[in-house]
C-alpha cells in the first residue's frame, strides 16, 4: 500500500512539475529572449518550485554542503539524477552547463539554454565549442559564470561505475580557472529511468577547490578519488547498503 501511494504521488509530482515548467517557460519567454537575466530568473524560480513540491508531495529534501562557488570556475560534478542539476543550478550565481548540441533545437528549452550561456558540444568538436564560449565571455555576449561538466558524460546510477573522461582536464587546462569537484547522493531519491521518487535527504557537496596548473595525471586521479569517495560517503550516510564503486584512476 505504501508503494502504491508513492507511485501515485510520484506521478502527480512529475505531471505537476512538467506543467509548471511549460507555464514558466512560456510566461518568461519574452524576457528570456531579450535578456539572459530573464532566462536565469525563470529557471531559478522553477528550481524553488520543484524544491517545494519535492518536500510536500514525495518527501525529498535537499541540502548544500561546502563552499558554494561564486567566482568564475569549473564545476566537475557527479551526475546521478536530474535532481543534482536542479540543486547546482539553484545554488550557484551564474550556472552554465556543457550540453548535447541537439538540445538547442528543443522548443523553448533550447532558447533558455542559449540565453543562459550553456555550451552546446557536438561529438568530436569540444575544443571549438570551448573556444567560442571563451570568446563570447570576453566580448560580453555571455556573462561570466560557473561552467558545469559531468566527467563521466552521463547519469550514473548509485553503485555503478563509469570512467572519468579526459574532457574535464581539457576544460580545466583551457580555462585556467579553479576546479570544484562536486559529490552527490541525489540518485538514491530521484532515480534514473523511472518516475518513482523516494523520500529522503539529497545532498550536493562542493569539495575543496583545485587551483589552476595541475598536470593531467594527478588532476584526473585526484578528481576521481575525491568525487567518488565523497559521493560514496553521502550515499552511506543516506542509508545505502549496496556495493559502491571505487575510483579507478588512483
Amino acid at each position: 500500500m505504501v508503494l502504491i501511494w508513492r507511485w501515485i504521488m510520484s506521478i502527480l509530482f512529475v505531471v505537476v512539475n512538467a506543467v509548471v515548467m511549460a507555464i514558466l517557460g512560456i510566461v518568461f519567454l519574452p524576457w528570456a529572449v531579450l535578456s539572459p537575466q530573464g532566462a536565469l530568473i525563470a529557471c531559478k524560480s522553477y528550481t524553488y518550485w520543484v524544491q517545494f513540491t519535492a518536500r510536500w508531495l514525495v518527501g525529498i529534501t535537499w541540502e548544500l554542503r561546502g563552499d558554494v562557488p561564486g567566482e568564475e570556475c569549473l564545476i566537475v560534478a557527479k551526475h546521478q539524477s536530474f535532481l543534482d542539476i536542479l540543486i547546482i543550478f539553484q545554488a550557484v550565481p551564474r550556472p552554465r552547463f556543457i550540453m548535447k548540441r541537439e538540445l538547442l533545437w528543443t522548443p523553448i528549452i533550447g532558447i533558455y539554454a542559449w540565453r543562459l550561456g550553456c555550451v552546446p558540444v557536438a561529438r568530436g568538436k569540444r575544443g571549438a565549442a570551448i573556444r567560442r564560449m571563451m570568446e563570447d565571455v570576453r566580448s560580453g555576449r555571455v556573462p561570466p559564470g560557473q561552467l558545469v561538466i559531468y566527467p563521466q558524460g552521463t547519469r550514473v546510477k548509485p553503485g555503478d561505475y563509469k570512467p572519468f573522461k579526459v574532457g574535464s582536464y581539457v576544460l580545466y587546462n583551457q580555462l585556467g580557472q579553479p576546479c570544484v569537484p562536486t559529490a552527490t547522493n541525489a540518485g538514491l531519491f530521484w532515480p534514473k529511468g523511472t518516475m518513482l521518487r523516494k523520500p529522503g535527504h539529497a545532498v550536493v557537496e562542493f569539495m575543496p577547490r583545485l587551483e589552476p596548473g595541475m598536470a593531467q595525471a594527478p588532476f584526473m586521479a585526484h578528481l576521481e578519488n575525491e568525487i567518488e569517495a565523497g559521493s560514496n560517503a553521502l550515499m552511506r550516510e543516506a542509508g545505502y547498503d549496496g556495493e559502491l564503486p571505487k575510483a579507478r584512476n588512483a
